[in-house]
């Protein structure tokens, strides 16, 4: 991979554990300055001193993307420390795992604020100034769940799918702007989210559907993503590149 990253911002959310760390990180290692974002400010902290230990440049922005005001507040407070984003990085997400029977009112509304409001604001509030410069790059992080058909997965499934069809419908929009919109799928992925998230039979039964033999790891996620964001990606509009071991085949 040739991708340099230098003298661009890139805005990753939920990026102070697993999978959005992970991307802050590699995105950091390739030049970006990045936006570290999350609730926990001490994770951040500490991300971003990660980060500049290995001779990178980042800063946190403190972001609750429960409500849509807290998404306008990181994108207003991401876009003054440097002036401009960028890269877009919509990583933040929730897992409640529950059956139909089981999903509530408060799983619904707590999904649909965070994996589907947060980013649709985002992305609405910071494309208009990329597509104005002519440059810009949007990766989604969506999931193999929003592809197939898994049990016990009701509302996190349907935001997924959500985040794959918002990805095509920007493309449409925006494309011709020379802003680019994809999204990548991870499959099981093991993070502290992840582990913390479900039992060690919902993990084996997992690992044993997956044709490499394991769980992914949250850096194999950041290549994609970096692949994605970088100028060797410059003609892929749209792409949903799965990540996940061959769990969808």
């Amino acid at each position: 991979m040739t991708n340099s990253l230098q003298g661009q911002t890139a805005l990753v959310t939920g990026s102070t554990s697993g999978i959005g760390r992970a991307i802050a990180l590699r995105l950091a290692g390739l030049g970006a300055h990045v936006i570290v974002s999350g609730r926990d400010d001490a994770r951040g902290g500490d991300v971003v001193e990660r980060i500049r230990a290995e001779g990178g440049s980042a800063d946190f922005v403190h972001a609750d993307l429960s409500t849509g005001a807290g998404a306008a507040r990181l994108a207003d407070a991401a876009a003054a420390v440097t002036g401009q984003i960028d890269i877009l990085v919509n990583n933040a997400g929730v897992f409640p795992f529950a059956s139909t029977a089981d999903t509530t009112e408060d799983i619904v509304d707590q999904v649909l604020a965070v994996n589907i409001k947060a980013p649709l604001l985002l992305t609405s509030a910071l494309i208009p100034t990329m597509a104005a410069r002519g440059t810009g790059s949007v990766v989604n992080v969506g999931s193999v769940a929003g592809s197939m058909a898994l049990t016990g997965a009701t509302a996190y499934s349907a935001s997924k799918a959500a985040i794959h069809q918002l990805t095509r419908v920007w493309v449409a929009e925006y494309a011709t702007s020379g802003v680019r919109f994809n999204t990548v799928a991870p499959g099981y992925t093991e993070t502290e989210g992840s582990q913390a998230n479900t039992d060690e039979a919902l993990r084996a039964a997992l690992v044993s559907l997956t044709p490499a033999g394991r769980g992914g790891r949250p850096d194999e996620i950041a290549d994609a993503v970096a692949f994605l964001v970088g100028d060797d990606a410059r003609y892929i509009h749209g792409a949903l590149l799965t990540v996940d071991g061959g769990s969808g085949v």
